[in-house]
Protein backbone atom coordinates (compact mmCIF):
# COMPACT_ATOMS: atom_id res chain seq x y z
CA UNK A 1 0.00 0.00 0.00
CA UNK A 2 1.36 3.41 -1.00
CA UNK A 3 -0.10 6.79 -0.03
CA UNK A 4 0.87 10.42 -0.40
CA UNK A 5 -0.67 13.62 0.87
CA UNK A 6 -0.11 17.07 2.29
CA UNK A 7 -1.56 19.45 4.85
CA UNK A 8 -1.22 23.18 5.44
CA UNK A 9 -0.41 23.64 9.15
CA UNK A 10 -1.29 27.10 10.59
CA UNK A 11 2.08 27.57 12.31
CA UNK A 12 5.67 28.39 11.41
CA UNK A 13 7.97 25.63 10.22
CA UNK A 14 9.96 25.77 13.47
CA UNK A 15 6.81 25.60 15.65
CA UNK A 16 5.40 22.75 13.56
CA UNK A 17 8.67 20.80 13.83
CA UNK A 18 8.80 21.34 17.60
CA UNK A 19 5.16 20.26 18.08
CA UNK A 20 5.62 17.17 15.93
CA UNK A 21 8.53 16.14 18.13
CA UNK A 22 6.64 16.59 21.40
CA UNK A 23 5.19 13.22 22.56
CA UNK A 24 2.65 15.02 24.81
CA UNK A 25 1.21 16.98 21.87
CA UNK A 26 1.21 13.92 19.65
CA UNK A 27 -0.53 11.80 22.29
CA UNK A 28 -3.22 14.45 22.73
CA UNK A 29 -3.86 14.60 18.97
CA UNK A 30 -3.76 10.89 17.97
CA UNK A 31 -7.21 9.31 18.45
CA UNK A 32 -7.06 6.31 20.80
CA UNK A 33 -3.40 6.86 21.73
CA UNK A 34 -2.77 5.57 25.26
CA UNK A 35 1.00 6.02 25.50
CA UNK A 36 3.94 7.32 23.51
CA UNK A 37 7.47 7.23 24.83
CA UNK A 38 10.92 7.85 23.49
CA UNK A 39 12.75 4.55 23.94
CA UNK A 40 16.15 5.93 23.01
CA UNK A 41 17.77 8.22 20.47
CA UNK A 42 15.36 8.55 17.59
CA UNK A 43 13.17 5.59 18.58
CA UNK A 44 9.60 5.73 19.94
CA UNK A 45 7.14 3.15 21.24
CA UNK A 46 3.42 3.68 21.45
CA UNK A 47 0.20 1.93 22.33
CA UNK A 48 -3.30 2.72 21.10
CA UNK A 49 -6.74 1.21 20.74
CA UNK A 50 -8.32 1.33 17.31
CA UNK A 51 -11.17 -0.11 15.29
CA UNK A 52 -10.90 -1.00 11.61
CA UNK A 53 -14.26 -2.21 10.32
CA UNK A 54 -15.22 -5.25 12.44
CA UNK A 55 -11.72 -5.57 13.94
CA UNK A 56 -11.00 -3.79 17.22
CA UNK A 57 -7.74 -4.24 19.09
CA UNK A 58 -4.94 -2.73 21.12
CA UNK A 59 -1.94 -2.00 18.94
CA UNK A 60 1.68 -1.67 20.00
CA UNK A 61 4.06 0.08 17.66
CA UNK A 62 7.68 1.07 17.29
CA UNK A 63 9.08 3.88 15.12
CA UNK A 64 12.60 4.88 14.27
CA UNK A 65 13.55 8.24 12.73
CA UNK A 66 16.43 8.52 10.26
CA UNK A 67 17.79 11.10 7.80
CA UNK A 68 16.66 13.78 10.29
CA UNK A 69 17.20 17.29 8.87
CA UNK A 70 15.54 19.75 11.29
CA UNK A 71 13.26 21.52 10.58
CA UNK A 72 12.83 20.25 7.02
CA UNK A 73 12.51 16.48 6.72
CA UNK A 74 13.08 12.98 8.03
CA UNK A 75 12.29 9.34 7.29
CA UNK A 76 10.36 6.99 9.58
CA UNK A 77 10.54 3.20 9.72
CA UNK A 78 7.64 1.66 11.64
CA UNK A 79 6.08 -1.61 12.65
CA UNK A 80 3.00 -2.31 14.73
CA UNK A 81 1.38 -5.43 16.21
CA UNK A 82 -2.28 -5.88 17.09
CA UNK A 83 -2.19 -9.53 18.15
CA UNK A 84 -4.68 -11.61 16.14
CA UNK A 85 -5.96 -8.39 14.53
CA UNK A 86 -2.79 -8.19 12.46
CA UNK A 87 0.30 -6.11 11.88
CA UNK A 88 1.65 -3.24 9.82
CA UNK A 89 5.19 -2.56 8.67
CA UNK A 90 6.57 0.17 6.47
CA UNK A 91 8.17 3.55 6.16
CA UNK A 92 7.40 7.18 5.47
CA UNK A 93 9.20 10.26 4.20
CA UNK A 94 8.00 13.54 5.71
CA UNK A 95 8.84 17.04 4.50
CA UNK A 96 8.07 20.50 5.90
CA UNK A 97 8.26 23.71 3.89
CA UNK A 98 7.49 27.26 4.98
CA UNK A 99 4.54 28.81 3.16
CA UNK A 100 4.08 32.35 4.43
CA UNK A 101 3.34 32.06 8.15
CA UNK A 102 2.10 28.50 7.66
CA UNK A 103 3.89 25.21 6.94
CA UNK A 104 3.23 22.73 4.14
CA UNK A 105 3.58 19.16 5.47
CA UNK A 106 4.02 16.55 2.70
CA UNK A 107 4.31 12.81 3.22
CA UNK A 108 4.78 9.57 1.29
CA UNK A 109 4.02 6.28 3.04
CA UNK A 110 4.63 2.68 1.96
CA UNK A 111 3.20 -0.04 4.20
CA UNK A 112 2.25 -3.70 4.30
CA UNK A 113 -0.51 -5.13 6.50
CA UNK A 114 -1.21 -8.71 7.49
CA UNK A 115 -3.52 -10.85 9.61
CA UNK A 116 -7.23 -10.03 9.92
CA UNK A 117 -6.53 -6.48 8.75
CA UNK A 118 -5.37 -7.75 5.37
CA UNK A 119 -8.52 -9.89 5.10
CA UNK A 120 -10.98 -7.01 5.64
CA UNK A 121 -9.96 -5.28 2.47
CA UNK A 122 -8.08 -2.14 1.61
CA UNK A 123 -11.20 0.07 1.42
CA UNK A 124 -12.00 -0.38 5.12
CA UNK A 125 -8.35 -0.01 6.10
CA UNK A 126 -8.00 3.14 3.95
CA UNK A 127 -11.23 4.60 5.37
CA UNK A 128 -10.12 3.95 8.95
CA UNK A 129 -6.68 5.45 8.20
CA UNK A 130 -8.34 8.50 6.61
CA UNK A 131 -10.48 9.04 9.70
CA UNK A 132 -7.51 8.80 12.07
CA UNK A 133 -5.48 11.16 9.85
CA UNK A 134 -8.37 13.63 9.58
CA UNK A 135 -8.97 13.59 13.34
CA UNK A 136 -5.24 13.98 14.02
CA UNK A 137 -4.74 16.95 11.69
CA UNK A 138 -7.89 18.62 12.95
CA UNK A 139 -6.70 18.38 16.58
CA UNK A 140 -3.10 19.28 15.67
CA UNK A 141 -4.08 22.35 13.62
CA UNK A 142 -6.46 23.50 16.36
CA UNK A 143 -3.71 23.12 18.97
CA UNK A 144 -1.21 25.18 16.94
CA UNK A 145 -3.57 27.86 15.61
CA UNK A 146 -4.26 29.71 18.93
CA UNK A 147 -0.58 30.54 19.42
CA UNK A 148 -0.62 32.53 16.19
CA UNK A 149 -4.07 34.03 16.70
CA UNK A 150 -2.85 35.78 19.88
CA UNK A 151 0.12 37.46 18.19
CA UNK A 152 -0.40 41.06 17.12
CA UNK A 153 -0.56 41.42 13.34
CA UNK A 154 0.44 44.37 11.19
CA UNK A 155 1.42 44.77 7.55
CA UNK A 156 4.69 42.97 8.29
CA UNK A 157 3.03 40.11 10.17
CA UNK A 158 -0.12 39.04 8.32
CA UNK A 159 -2.63 36.60 9.78
CA UNK A 160 -1.74 32.97 8.96
CA UNK A 161 -3.06 31.84 5.62
CA UNK A 162 -6.35 29.93 6.04
CA UNK A 163 -6.68 26.53 4.41
CA UNK A 164 -7.38 26.88 0.70
CA UNK A 165 -10.79 25.25 0.05
CA UNK A 166 -9.56 24.13 -3.37
CA UNK A 167 -6.76 22.03 -1.88
CA UNK A 168 -7.61 18.35 -1.59
CA UNK A 169 -8.43 17.13 1.89
CA UNK A 170 -7.04 13.89 3.24
CA UNK A 171 -9.14 11.24 1.58
CA UNK A 172 -9.17 7.51 2.12
CA UNK A 173 -6.93 7.23 -0.94
CA UNK A 174 -4.36 9.71 0.34
CA UNK A 175 -4.44 9.00 4.08
CA UNK A 176 -1.46 7.21 5.53
CA UNK A 177 -0.38 5.21 8.52
CA UNK A 178 0.45 7.43 11.51
CA UNK A 179 3.02 9.91 12.34
CA UNK A 180 5.14 10.52 15.33
CA UNK A 181 8.19 12.44 16.24
CA UNK A 182 8.64 15.40 13.95
CA UNK A 183 5.63 14.20 12.05
CA UNK A 184 5.96 10.82 13.54
CA UNK A 185 2.55 11.37 15.04
CA UNK A 186 0.85 11.06 11.75
CA UNK A 187 2.64 7.90 10.76
CA UNK A 188 2.27 6.45 14.27
CA UNK A 189 -1.46 7.01 14.43
CA UNK A 190 -2.11 5.26 11.19
CA UNK A 191 0.53 2.60 11.78
CA UNK A 192 -0.83 1.42 15.07
CA UNK A 193 -4.28 1.55 13.57
CA UNK A 194 -3.11 -1.02 11.11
Amino acid sequence: MEMTGEQLIPASQADTWTALNDPRILMACIPGCESMERSGGNEYTLQMTARVGPVSAKFKGRMTLSNVKPPESYSIAFEGQGGVAGFAKGGADVRLAAEGHATRLSYTVKANVGGKLAQIGSRLVDAAAAKVAGDFFSAFNERLAPAHAEEPHDEHHPVPVPRDPELPTISDASASFFAAGALVVFVVALLTLI
